[in-house]
């Protein structure tokens, strides 16, 4: 890229400015390339799943509480916008290790934190309209009181970090590929069935609970709760630092992986 020929001095900072920009773009080319048709696919299952596990839920329940509708509906669209990251990404990390490719992507000119961030844009552009979907659709089913609030981007925006940066580290971190695929898949279930995403944590078991707190998921719930609703979660400033703490960790982690086979 010729930085002189747009209006700036090829110095330094520019240059490295336009290389990662550079780079950004290339990756979410390739990725979206790689990916094409199963994109597609996979942002209608995210849509079906959305949709289903807000429908489904009912089905255990002759007459659903609404403020256990509300809490349900408003913990789905966060397993939507963490399931690609922490789940499809470090199987496509798997494959290509698989498929002697994982080598030549990281001989790629591409600043890692540029491909880091491509990727975080198609998990981004492959959960939000799942999230969206089954808020849709809970609204419609349950006549829930959503109370929508700008505070809802930053929370999407980080919790869809904090998922694709830890399935970043997992895939990469792992030296296995048969092992990162039982891990997601433990991962995965662990976070759908013991996490408080969908559920109070008080209905978990005390050592759970504790647990709980100090792992990223619950947390990331509250926050995109409190961006739905009004009264429904407490402690938002504590949990927006415990999701960023776990996102940066991740990121760090995949880093050093990262550098490490360079």
């Amino acid at each position: 890229m010729d930085v002189t020929a747009l209006g700036g001095r090829p110095d330094g900072s520019w240059a490295r400015a336009a290389g990662w920009a550079g780079g950004y773009w290339l990756m979410t080319r390739w990725h979206l390339a790689g990916l094409r048709i199963w994109l597609a696919v996979l942002a209608v299952i995210q849509l079906l799943a959305g949709a289903g596990a807000v429908l489904a839920v009912a089905l255990f329940f002759r007459h659903m509480p609404a403020s256990a509708a509300l809490f349900m509906a408003t913990g789905v669209p966060v397993i939507n916008l963490i399931v690609v990251g922490i789940l499809l990404g470090p199987q496509l990390v798997a494959d290509d290790k698989l498929a002697r490719g994982y080598e030549f992507l990281l001989t790629l000119p591409v600043p890692r934190a540029a491909a880091a961030a491509a990727w975080y844009t198609v998990c981004l552009m492959a959960g939000i309209p799942g999230a969206v979907c089954a808020l849709a659709v809970a609204a419609a089913r349950y006549g829930i009181p959503l109370r929508i609030s700008a505070a809802i981007v930053p929370a999407a925006l980080l919790t869809a970090f904090t998922g694709t940066m830890l399935g970043y580290a997992l895939g990469h971190a792992m030296p296995s590929p048969m092992l990162t695929r039982l891990l997601t898949q433990v991962l995965l279930f662990g976070v759908f069935g013991f996490t408080p995403v969908v559920f109070p944590a008080r209905q978990l078991p005390g050592w759970l609970a504790r647990l709980n707190w100090w792992l990223p998921f619950g947390h990331m719930a509250v926050i995109v709760r409190a961006g739905l609703s009004t009264g429904l979660a407490g402690g938002v400033a504590s949990s927006y630092l415990i999701v960023a703490l776990w996102g940066l960790a991740g990121a760090l982690l995949a880093g050093w992986a990262i550098g490490r086979r360079g």
